[in-house]
Parts: structure tokens; C-alpha cells; sequence
């Protein structure tokens, strides 16, 4: 175990870091031609975590964009759409911090997301375990806070998530995110969520009845503060199946075995072949012409 008295567990999801490095970067090609800056961008990152004390780290990546959700959900999110530049970085990615000699799961038939949802709930079982951090912004990560012990980190903006946080956050407690994303939707996984349920009827509801099952079909005992609640009880009673799919599609799984013990996602500094992918990375030409998003992907599942 390493030196430090209080362990920290560093859980990172690696296709919004290359998003978000992809869109803050000017372009930097290699001798090859291949586009790197976001690469180069998120080791610089990772490594600088490493750096300021982090010392079991671990980043999650979409190895394919597509996932067991799409079965469920056609309007579920694809891979289209998003600039060849960027997609094409995800395996070199997974590749140089591989050889940088941090853990890396790219995840095929599950999601990034997934795979830090059960990274998480794996690190929390374990007594030695001080605190999980979640690194990304992605509201679907708020239902595996736990308390002030996994807690989630946004780290463009500083801004750290405890279950306190959640509940300010979203009106709801980590428990019930599922179920109100489930209602109000969500556009960057797409699905629509239920119609007339926005965010502060669906906070105000579940607030006090936690999942959609215990929502009572008559409006009359909800005794919340909620416009047209008639209406969205109807629409609930109505359409309750679709919402237990999109909570389907918005609960996370945990039930991924990606390690045995913490101690396997401790740095031990980098693998041999780092030094050169390192070289390649360093010897990249960079463009100053910024990138013009299509749509705001960078903020990739937001």
C-alpha cells in the first residue's frame, strides 16, 4: 500500500476528458498525420494528478461508443456525428496511458460510465478505502455518491459533489437520480424523458417517494408542490413502462468485475514502452486554428 495514511481512490472517465481536450486544444498532428492533441492533453492531465498526490488512479473509456443500451432505447446515443479526429484518439488514448502505467478498462458491451459506477462501488467495500472520487461531470454518476465517502468531481470547473451536494444539485438524493432522469430525460443520452415532467415537479415528487413505483397514481395524496400535478400523474400512469425503461437505461451497472483489490490501480510509475509513444506525442505539430463544435458534444453526456 502506498506511503499515504489516507487512501484515495481516483475514478476517471476518459472519453469526457477526450472530449473536453479534443474541443480546448488547437490540432497537433504526428509524423503520420494522425490528429493527438486531446491525447496529449488528457496524459498531461491524468499525469499531473499523479503529480499532486493522486496515487490510485484509474480511467475508464468508450472503447465503442455503443453499448447494451442501444438494444433497449433506438434513440439511444451512437457514435455518430462525432469528428473522425476524435474518434479515431480514443484506442491511442487507451494505448499511451496504458504504457504511462495507469489502469485503464475500455469498456465494449457496457459504458464508461458503468465501468466507474462499479469501480466505485468495488473501492467502497473496501474498510482501507478513505474516499472514492468520480471524476466527470456526467449527472448519471450522482446516483453512486455515497455520503461525503464517494463523491464526485467535476474537474474542469473545480466543483466536488458530496450526497449533501446532490440533493442541492438536483432536489433529489443519489438514490433517486435514476428515477428522475428517467422523468425529465435526458438529451445528451437521448432519451426524452416523460412529457410535462421537468425538473422541479420531478425533484418535488421524488423527494418524498424516492423511485416511480411509489408514486401514488392519485395526484390528490402527492401534497407537493408541483404544477398541473394531475396532469402529470396521468401521464405517469400512462406511461409508467416507458419510465421504468428509461430508468433502466439510466441506472448504471455495478455488477462489473474490473478488479479484485484497490491495490491493483496503485501507479507505479510508467511501462517501458512509454518513452516512445511519449516521443511521437512530444514531436506532434501544433495548429493554431481553433475546432468549430457541430453541436456542443464537449461536454460529452452533461
Amino acid at each position: 500500500m502506498a506511503g499515504s495514511h489516507i487512501l484515495e481512490i481516483h475514478l476517471i472517465d476518459g472519453t469526457y476528458e477526450l472530449f473536453r481536450h479534443y474541443y480546448a486544444l488547437p490540432s497537433a498532428r504526428d509524423r503520420d498525420g494522425r490528429e493527438v492533441a486531446a491525447v496529449r492533453g488528457v496524459l498531461a492531465s491524468v499525469l499531473g494528478m499523479i503529480r499532486g498526490g493522486a496515487t490510485h488512479v484509474a480511467v475508464a473509456t468508450d472503447h465503442v461508443i455503443e453499448s447494451f443500451r442501444n438494444q433497449l432505447w433506438p434513440g439511444y446515443k451512437t457514435g455518430e456525428g462525432i469528428e473522425p479526429d476524435l474518434l479515431a484518439q480514443f484506442n491511442l488514448l487507451e494505448e499511451v496511458l496504458s504504457a504511462a502505467g495507469v489502469v485503464v478498462w475500455p469498456m465494449v458491451e457496457f459504458e464508461a460510465d458503468d465501468a466507474l459506477a462499479a469501480a466505485a462501488a468495488i473501492a467502497d467495500a473496501d474498510a482501507r478505502v478513505e474516499r472514492v472520487v468520480i471524476c466527470t461531470p456526467d449527472k448519471d454518476l450522482a446516483q453512486c455518491v455515497r455520503g461525503t465517502r464517494v463523491v464526485q468531481l467535476n474537474r474542469r470547473t473545480r466543483v466536488t459533489l458530496d450526497a449533501a451536494g446532490v440533493v442541492q444539485k438536483f432536489g433529489v438524493s443519489p438514490e433517486s437520480i435514476p428515477d428522475y432522469l428517467a422523468l425529465v430525460g435526458d438529451a445528451a443520452d437521448g432519451y426524452p424523458g416523460l412529457p410535462g415532467w421537468g425538473a422541479k415537479s420531478s425533484a418535488a415528487v421524488l423527494a418524498k417517494y424516492f423511485h416511480i413505483e411509489s408514486i401514488p397514481g392519485d395526484w390528490r395524496e402527492w401534497r407537493v408542490n408541483a404544477a398541473n400535478a394531475g396532469a402529470l400523474a396521468r401521464t405517469l400512469i400512462n406511461e409508467r413502462d416507458r419510465a421504468r425503461l428509461f430508468r433502466t437505461l439510466a441506472t448504471l451497472r455495478t455488477d462489473i468485475p474490473l478488479f479484485d483489490d484497490v491495490d491493483e490501480l496503485e501507479w507505479h510509475g510508467p511501462g517501458p514502452g512509454f518513452e516512445r509513444l511519449g516521443a511521437i506525442l512530444d514531436a506532434a505539430v501544433t495548429r493554431r486554428s481553433p475546432k468549430v463544435r457541430k453541436s456542443d458534444r464537449s461536454e460529452h453526456h452533461n
